[in-house]
């Protein structure tokens, strides 16, 4: 099959068969570029999507770039089962195969260290809301007096402020604790900016966004202790993602 040469992630050479009905981006199965000791993994795609200019406008597309991303992420899913990937970004492709090459030998030494730091590790994400509703069975609050003056309703209003403060620097502390206690365990940590809830859809406000680095053979150990966390302070919510590849401790971000 002829076409760019599309590349998810590097790696060192490893024994286990992906499985057999991955498809990847655009369709095509992901197979694997030996190079210096080290594998790219890469797929065919079509030059009229993924050339520089029509990429860019896919990537304006919430369509096309869900069904991307999705793609993406099932190839780097199953790498993570089998081995430990270094992932690259998004839409990262070549003319060809020489191309791929090129790019591992420019980057040999840094593929190499990272790859050896991330080995045998993998990123799990914890996030942490502060709920906006009552609990679930909770008994409604009743609605506040009417003020019979102007300064019942200043009192009134200040108790309101008050409360909130409150909420939220409780909501700040159990966050601040988590993390950590996380930190501490995991080997390396990454706080990421908030989400902001109308794009996520996550209800409550989210306080904590955080990525742990944990030994693979750790993994049971960090989930319990995220679990035991999640009542200890009513109305936040703890949410456990993972195990993922180390996105967030990779250095692409570092790339040109």
């Amino acid at each position: 099959m002829t076409g760019l040469r599309y590349v998810y992630a590097v790696c060192r050479p490893f024994g286990t068969p992906l499985q057999a009905q991955l498809a990847g981006v655009a369709g095509d199965p992901p197979r694997l570029l030996h190079h210096h000791g080290l594998v790219a993994v890469v797929s065919h795609v079509p030059e009229r999507d993924f050339a520089e200019e029509p990429l860019r406008r896919h990537l304006e597309d919430l369509d096309w770039l869900t069904r991307t991303v999705r793609a993406h992420q099932s190839v780097i899913d199953a790498l993570t089962v089998v081995t430990t990937p270094l992932p690259l970004r998004l839409g990262t492709v070549f003319r060809d195969d020489s191309g791929v090459r090129v790019m591992i030998e420019e980057r040999e030494e840094s593929f190499r260290r990272t790859l050896d730091r991330l080995q045998d590790r993998v990123e799990w994400g914890v996030k942490v809301y502060a709920e906006t509703a009552a609990p679930a069975g909770a008994e409604p609050a009743e609605a506040p007096a009417r003020p019979a003056s102007g300064r019942d309703y200043l009192r009134q209003r200040r108790q309101r402020v008050r409360s909130h403060e409150e909420m939220w620097q409780q909501a700040e502390a159990f966050a601040t604790r988590l993390h950590e206690t996380l930190s501490g365990y995991a080997e390396d940590a990454r706080l990421h900016a908030p989400q902001n809830p109308a794009l996520s859809g996550a209800s409550g406000q989210n306080i904590l966004n955080a990525a742990y680095l944990v030994p693979r053979a750790d993994s049971e150990e960090f989930v319990e202790m995220v679990d035991r966390t999640k009542d200890d302070v009513p109305g936040m919510r703890v949410e456990l993602t993972g195990p993922w590849a180390a996105y967030s401790f990779a250095g692409e971000e570092q790339q040109p």
